[in-house]
């Protein structure tokens, strides 16, 4: 069994069609999405619309149910948030909230977006030195908490990694398709930072008792998403996608 997993497109619609388009020819029989695909100032509409023309099996992001909980404040003083809930319009919007937290492929694969119990919490990644280090393996299985399949499957960091855990479990995370480098104040404030502004996703290979992983990083041209987030007149997405490091104040 072969299966491409990708996570937080961001809107990105450019980097997910090269994604696709490096998909085609290696005999993918599943495609998982992490989620966190709409909220950005790219292209949500154009987003889903490819999203809906390819078998992707998606769960729902922290940021997709951050535009399902929008107020008319949140509207009002968000002006990305506005502009990605408008673009998407109604029938969107039904279709994220039908979306899962978490799901099985399987028996052996399990996925979700962030962890069993929290869609905006790091599995992988402790945060709390302002930047990502890997957590230590008891407290991912911890988080992992009673999930017994083999492959967990992860993404919400952008950090693409995959752990091999001593009761054998195997956590992937695909890293990011649409944006390479963000800051965050979720639990406290930190940077994450790729350093290339390539999207990637992995691919995992499941036959019998073996399995292999392989992480492919795919350019795309980073300055239509670039014009789109000027557009919007969001310096910081402009920033992160160009040179996938966060612009300090």
């Amino acid at each position: 069994m072969r299966i491409a997993i990708l996570s937080d497109i961001k809107s990105n619609v450019y980097a997910l069609e090269e994604v696709i388009k490096d998909m085609e020819n290696k005999n993918v029989e599943h495609m998982i999405n992490l989620g966190d695909s709409f909220y950005g100032p790219i292209a949500p509409r154009e987003t889903f619309d490819l999203l809906q023309k390819h078998k992707f099996i998606t769960v729902c992001g922290d940021e997709d149910r951050k535009i399902l909980e929008a107020s008319l404040d949140h509207l009002k003083n968000d002006s990305l948030l506005k502009f990605v809930y408008e673009d998407l319009k109604e029938e969107v919007l039904y279709w994220i909230q039908d979306l899962p937290f978490e799901k099985f492929l399987n028996e052996d694969v399990y996925f979700t977006h962030g962890t069993q119990h929290d869609d905006s919490k790091y599995l992988l990644e402790d945060v709390s030195s302002g930047q990502a280090v890997l957590r230590n393996e008891k407290e991912i299985i911890k988080l992992i908490d009673d999930v017994e399949s083999k492959f967990v499957l992860c993404g919400h960091s952008h950090k693409a990694r995959c752990v091999n855990l001593s009761n054998g479990q195997v956590v992937i995370n695909p890293g990011s398709i649409g944006l390479q480098a963000f800051k965050s104040y979720n639990p406290c404030s930190h940077n994450i930072e790729n350093l290339s502004p390539k999207a990637s996703y992995i691919i995992l290979d499941i036959n019998k008792n073996e399995y292999n992983i392989v992480l492919h990083s795919v350019s795309y041209d980073y300055k239509k998403a670039i014009n789109k987030a000027n557009i919007r007149d969001e310096k910081a997405w402009a920033y992160a996608l160009e040179y996938a490091k966060v612009l300090e104040d």
